[in-house]
């Protein structure tokens, strides 16, 4: 990764990978808004990539049974709970005063809503993940999203504290890394990813990034004018720290309410820096040890003379 990545025009990650003539790049927008909590989505990513079982119990947040995103849990459905916002009050003096959710007392038989949001891996554009991967086990495919060859993976995990949304994790029966593909194989033979073809509210919506970018900002304008001033988009930006992601969300309130970082940062963008000055500071080490071999020989010439 070099600094100019991270400034100008949006790159085209997979014509920087080295793909001619790719794709239009495909990612997922997730209106978290029409999200049932079914969890549909969960059990087709794990049907469709043979992924292992890793929660048969409740966790106690909720109906939740996975926690969040791991090596076996590409897909994770979060169920949020919390106080409903509640209608404009009158005030003294004609003033409105709107009342924050949480705010609102339960105790008099206030309302609950439930956030429903179904996460899943960003495919960055700026992924540290790849940036960081020793093996090459990580790659940028020619559709512009990020997957891990397991089979080339060593284990190595420098990929997990890489990551800004801390989404990739290494299996502990073999330690090796796994994320989501974005269903790899399917966008090979023309078919959406398998999450996307099971929901059945089409809160994931699977196509050509621009074009979910421009449908995305209709629905939140649609839900502005609906009265839902708190709905607004995530990781859609491609002026954000990562680039702008491939999977982006519209949420109904603040993003770490639902887990995610305010604010992401490629945790590699400050590498090229760090080289150059390592390679520098290599530089003026191998001088000061090539002068401390010279100086003597020069000095015991001097004595000769």
């Amino acid at each position: 990764m070099t600094d100019s990545l991270l400034s100008g025009p949006e790159p085209d990650p997979a014509g920087d990978a080295g793909h001619a003539g790719a794709p239009p790049r495909v990612g997922f927008f997730t209106d978290t808004s029409v999200c049932i909590g079914c969890k549909a989505c969960e059990v087709a990513c794990k049907e469709w990539n043979a992924l292992p079982e890793d929660g048969l119990t409740l966790t106690g947040m909720s109906y939740d049974n996975t926690a969040g995103l791991g090596a076996s849990t590409w897909r994770h459905v979060a169920f949020i709970e919390q106080s409903a916002p509640q209608p404009p009050v009158p005030a003294p003096e004609g003033r409105t005063v709107l009342p924050l959710a949480e705010d609102a007392d339960q105790s008099a038989g206030g309302d609950l809503r439930w956030l429903m949001s179904s996460d899943v891996c960003k495919h960055c554009t700026h992924a540290a993940c790849l940036d960081i991967c020793p093996t090459g086990s990580l790659f940028r495919t020619e559709f512009g999203t990020v997957v891990v060859q397991e089979d080339i993976c060593n284990g190595c995990g420098y990929c997990v504290p890489a990551c800004p949304y801390g989404v990739i994790e290494q299996r502990p029966s073999d330690g090796r890394a796994f994320k989501c593909t974005l269903c790899y194989d399917r966008l090979g033979a023309g078919q959406e990813p398998a999450c996307a073809k099971a929901c059945p509210t089409e809160s994931i919506r699977f196509g050509p990034l621009d074009e979910l970018r421009e449908r995305a900002a209709l629905r939140v304008d649609q839900l502005h004018a609906a009265g839902v001033p708190q709905a607004r988009l995530y990781g859609h930006d491609p002026a954000d720290g990562v680039g702008g992601d491939g999977a982006f969300f519209l949420l109904l309130d603040e993003p770490e309410v639902y887990g995610l970082p305010p604010d992401p940062q490629v945790t590699t963008r400050d590498l090229p820096a760090m080289w150059r000055h390592a390679g520098a500071a290599a530089l003026s080490l191998a001088g000061g040890f090539a002068l401390s071999f010279a100086l003597p020989a020069v000095l015991r010439g001097r004595g000769r003379r």
